[in-house]
């Protein structure tokens, strides 16, 4: 009986912390701004979303210490307006430059550094890529931007 009851009082203040533990938690985390509900786009009567590819990977160097210390090798897709894919096609050299523009001026701002495949970090390149995308070809052909790959190489 005399071993009993520290094994008892063992049993009775693991309970006890645990269901402090459980009804103590902090509170859930609120949704952050990035986290939005998008809205399926609004297309013409028939139509429907189709994917372009890009054939070619876009390659952006990373520079530090005015040197190429990496580079981040880059594969998108668009999502596209299945009755506007020539219009996409014939403008691709312009949707190229408008895209590496943008993943220019985010590594240069840092975003390639560091853990640059953060869901944050991820959704503010794919958007700046989307806005980017629909000034040059118009936000009723492109609908949405995908990383296909993403791999930093060197450094």
């Amino acid at each position: 009986m005399g071993k009993l009851i520290p094994l008892l009082l063992i049993l009775i203040g693991a309970g006890a912390g645990v269901g402090a533990g459980f009804f103590l938690r902090p509170a859930p985390e609120p949704a952050d701004e990035e986290t939005e509900v998008v809205a399926a786009p609004v297309l013409p009567d028939g139509d429907t979303l189709t994917i372009f590819e890009f054939t070619n990977q876009f390659m952006v160097p990373l520079i530090s210490e005015e040197r190429i210390s990496s580079v981040i090798v880059i594969r998108l897709a668009l999502e596209i307006s299945e009755g506007q894919q020539p219009v996409v096609a014939a403008n691709t050299a312009r949707l190229r430059d408008a895209m590496l523009q943008v993943m220019f001026d985010h590594a240069n701002l840092g975003g390639f550094t560091g853990v640059f495949t953060d869901h944050s970090t991820l959704t503010h390149l794919r958007r700046s890529l989307l806005e980017a995308a629909q000034k040059t070809v118009g936000p009723q052909i492109v609908f949405g931007v995908l990383i296909t790959d993403l791999m930093r190489s060197g450094g």
